[in-house]
């Protein structure tokens, strides 16, 4: 390319004859026409390399890489210790052919869906659920109690109601609660899959939620209905 580069600025720039760029690099003068007509820059193209040294370890590389995906990606192996596993089971070959192996699995694996989480939220859209365990002083003397934290996800209005237990009957009496505060209930509540709610977390979203829960949702829903045409809380 160097080369190249140094004969167009000759003949186009200072102005000298093919010919003479043809003596003074020691090129014929169609080689030097050929440079002079040409476009586009050349492009280094990589064969397709043989790999007798990895194809005996490629089912075994091929199984590390599916088990590694279903780990946390903190989890997961690099080429690079790839590289160093596959030598612990005889490979003598170089850590490129690895590499490369490496890349081109992940590329041809499907394309993961991307997951987003809302940060904007109507008013009267949604609300949260959470427990906390604190340390409180009751007479002189230190306890720790269950805290119930809802939060408006539009307003982000808290409501906290504290407990000494964290039962089921506690969870319906602090959403009862917690519906009177604000004046009407939301369209959804968000849970992080607690166990007094949740019996079973299945395949994806799935649920088996607690039957009584299911029972204070459905008793809400016409709550929710007359709220959402009245003024949602916000």
């Amino acid at each position: 390319m160097e080369t190249i580069a140094k004969i167009r600025r000759r003949h186009e720039v200072n102005g000298e004859r093919i010919s003479e760029i043809a003596r003074r690099f020691n090129l014929s003068r169609n080689t030097v026409r050929k440079y002079l007509n040409q476009s586009d820059p050349q492009r280094y193209q990589r064969r397709q390399q043989p790999k007798p040294q990895l194809g005996a370890y490629e089912d075994q590389l091929k199984t590390w890489l599916e088990q590694d995906s279903q780990r946390p990606k903190k989890q997961r192996r690099t080429a690079r210790r790839l590289f160093e596993d596959l030598q612990g089971a005889g490979y003598t070959g170089a850590y490129d052919s690895v590499q490369r192996f490496v890349k081109r699995w992940k590329q041809g694996r499907p394309a993961l869906t991307k997951a987003f989480v809302p940060l904007v939220f109507p008013a009267g859209d949604a609300a949260q659920f959470d427990w906390s365990h604190e340390q409180v002083e009751l007479g002189g003397v230190v306890q720790t109690i269950k805290l119930t934290h809802f939060r408006l996800a539009h307003s982000r209005q808290p409501f906290l109601v504290a407990y000494f237990r964290e039962s089921l009957e506690m969870v319906l009496d602090a959403h009862d609660r917690a519906f009177t505060f604000w004046g009407g209930i939301p369209q959804r509540m968000i849970y992080d899959n607690p166990r007094t709610l949740v019996d079973a977390v299945k395949v994806g979203k799935a649920r088996r939620f607690n039957r009584q829960f299911l029972a204070l949702a459905n008793h809400s829903l016409p709550a929710m209905e007359s709220e959402a045409k009245a003024g949602r809380p916000q």
